[in-house]
């Protein structure tokens, strides 16, 4: 499962005195994509880096692992020197093929670098905005208009019905797989309303005894999600169409869908709730 690394150290300023070029590793993005040693899939070496001519002031504190101290920056532009070694990697390409705690560093490093880039300037009054010392946020000297990290709060639900679970696919899912419901919050909303408004808005369906399973910070791109099972009270499967291609009930005796992939909060959702097969 995606996750950040047990003995990652999160930073929020630079240390001080500033560790050493040799000490540090970099993390640098174009568009969501990371870029990457190949084919060892590792970060790129400091003189990579420097080929790449980027305004490291730019790069933000990550924090410390595996004794290195780890930044993140981004480029606007995806052009790499010409004798290779090097190419962009989109994160989920990297599903499966590093080590999952490698892959949660680099989707907080891609998150971080993404609200770096879109807060160079005051979404108010268009000023150049500086670094808070002490917090992750941008400040505004002109307005004082304050920018942190974007986390969008998203919920997930399995719901249960004697052995039975409903799985539904999401039209605009890129795995295009059967996995359970999922939507993001509203304004002014719990996330238990949100459930019941996301399970009634896209198969009509009410439900109940909402149970907390677990939650998972996911970089697409900027998303936490809040996974629960919850109960099946009433109601005939009636598809928003806009959002959800099929939705049905799998219990003991059906086929089920292949799996989503192990690095995501869906795939142990269901892997936790998956009747046993008759024998």
């Amino acid at each position: 499962m995606l996750h950040t690394p047990d003995a990652f150290v999160p930073l929020i300023d630079v240390p001080e005195p500033a560790p050493a070029a040799a000490e540090t590793l970099t993390f640098v993005f174009h568009r969501g994509r990371v870029l990457l040693r190949t084919p060892e899939l590792a970060l790129p070496t400091q003189a990579e880096v420097a080929a790449l001519d980027i305004d490291l002031s730019q790069a933000q504190p990550v924090g410390v692992w595996q004794g290195r101290y780890c930044q993140t920056v981004w480029r606007d532009d995806d052009a790499l020197p010409l004798d290779g070694g090097v190419a962009w990697h989109g994160l989920r390409s990297l599903f499966n093929a590093v080590d999952d705690g490698f892959l949660g560093l680099a989707s907080r490093a891609a998150q971080l670098a993404e609200w770096a880039r879109t807060h160079r300037y005051c979404g108010v009054c268009a000023t150049p905005m500086q670094r808070a010392r002490g917090e992750r946020c941008f400040q505004c000297a002109a307005c004082g208009m304050l920018a942190y990290p974007r986390i969008s709060p998203a919920m997930m639900v399995l719901i249960r019905k004697g052995e039975q679970v409903l799985l539904a696919m999401h039209r605009h899912s890129p795995s295009q797989r059967f996995s359970p419901l999922a939507g993001f919050l509203e304004a002014g909303e719990s996330i238990e309303e949100a459930v019941h408004r996301e399970v009634m808005e896209e198969v009509g369906l009410r439900v109940h005894n909402l149970q907390y399973f677990m939650s998972q910070s996911w970089p697409f791109p900027h998303s936490l999600m809040i996974a629960f099972t919850a109960d099946y009270l009433d109601g005939d499967i009636r598809l928003d169409e806009d959002e959800i291609a099929e939705a049905r009930w799998f219990g003991p005796g059906d086929a089920w869908p292949e799996a989503t992939s192990s690095v995501s909060i869906s795939a142990l959702l269901v892997r936790a709730h998956r009747p046993p097969a008759p024998e």
